[in-house]
């Protein structure tokens, strides 16, 4: 019988967290610590602006990279914050779509990606959907950026590193010495940082430091999903200095033949999200981040999270991660196991991203079950 499903299919397994995910539907009331997604809505204000393009007929396609005014816009932020001159700008479907077409620009079969471990579940199975290969750097136990394992990987084949912070799923920010050490290993190099933000505006601890201050061969993704709550309107942008201008070019002609381009009312209303203060949604993020973390603290191994909305969390002695999150599902608390993000079987990942009720009663659930 004639094969129908191509290689690259089977080089990739299906989300872990989307199958957690999934299951929520099934149980009834469960504490849900799975997914990613904020417990908030999109600020009214925000829906407003969004309501009103589509009424004014703001639904045909926009221009491939992205509305002028909104690209405008974030070239603007981007060359203040950055000193960048004149970025390139590009809109996305979501962060993943600026990831997916970052790495089908740059990647080639056997062209390597150092991405340090833990670490976003997406990275790992477009690389290896691509042919490329993934080289992993162990972050454990403290979850801290390791420059000099990073280092000793680089190899004549590396062609991006990745950088995520703050991190999904640790929650870990990396310090400007850790950034500025790794800008010097890259410049170093020459290779690519690839800087995922998306959680840039969810910092507890203090500010947060961007690679791209440090390095100018960096490739910058943010977006709206997690800042906004706005995780279904699948908005994201990237951003490059003239180094890597190229990069955004090749992007924008592959978005024409597969995403076309982002959801155009949705840009609309990214306009004036771009200026909307989320400080009072951050202040409560921060508290639910206490309020997780002084809970478990004394029954469970972890690393405080700095930043995002979750704690990555050792199982206790004797049993792995995934046994663990089997027996808290059937205490109808739903985790992800820990190698959904990683090579190892050691952590499970919590998201916070719920209301104060449920990481209580979840804290008392998992305590129990340790």
């Amino acid at each position: 019988m004639k094969k129908i499903i191509a290689d690259r299919a089977y080089k990739i397994d299906a989300s872990g967290i989307r199958k957690v995910f999934a299951l929520a539907a099934s149980m009834k009331d469960p504490v849900n610590f799975s997914i990613g997604q904020p417990d908030f809505d999109v600020p009214e204000e925000l829906k407003e602006q969004a309501i009103k393009a589509i009424r004014e007929g703001f639904n045909k396609y926009s221009q491939t990279a992205g509305d002028d005014t909104l690209l405008r816009k974030i070239a603007d932020q981007v060359e203040n914050e950055t000193g960048w001159k004149n970025p390139a700008t590009l809109v996305t479907s979501g962060v993943s779509g600026g990831i997916l077409l970052s790495f089908m620009a740059m990647i080639n079969p056997g062209d390597e990606v150092i991405i340090p471990e833990p670490y976003f579940v997406i990275y790992k199975h477009i690389i290896n959907m691509l042919g490329g290969k993934c080289v992993f750097v162990d972050c454990y136990p403290d979850f801290r950026l390791p420059v000099k394992k990073i280092a000793q990987a680089v190899t004549e084949k590396t062609k991006i590193i990745v950088l995520n912070s703050p991190c999904n799923p640790t929650g870990i920010v990396y310090t400007q010495d850790e950034i500025e050490e790794l800008a010097k290993v890259a410049r170093k190099k020459d290779v690519v940082i690839l800087s995922d933000e998306i959680y840039e505006k969810f910092c507890y601890d203090g500010p947060y430091p961007s690679i791209t201050k440090y390095y100018e061969k960096t490739l910058l993704m943010r977006g709206f999903s997690k800042a906004y709550a706005m995780t279904g309107w699948r908005l994201g942008y990237v951003a490059a200095n003239d180094s890597l201008k190229e990069v955004i070019e090749q992007m924008i002609k592959i978005q024409q033949y597969t995403f076309v381009c982002a959801p155009a009312p949705f840009q609309a209303a990214a306009i004036p999200a771009l200026d909307f203060d989320m400080s009072k949604f951050v202040e409560l993020y921060r508290k639910k981040r206490d309020l997780l973390y002084n809970g478990l603290k004394g029954k469970f191994e972890l690393i405080k999270p700095e930043g995002a909305f979750y704690a990555f969390v050792k199982a206790p002695e004797g049993i792995t991660a995934t046994k663990f999150v089997e027996k808290a599902i059937e205490n109808n608390v739903l985790i992800i196991p820990g190698n959904v993000f990683s090579e190892k079987d050691t952590h499970f990942r919590i998201s916070f991203a719920t209301s104060d009720e449920k990481i209580r009663q979840g804290v008392e659930i998992l305590c129990s079950l340790a």
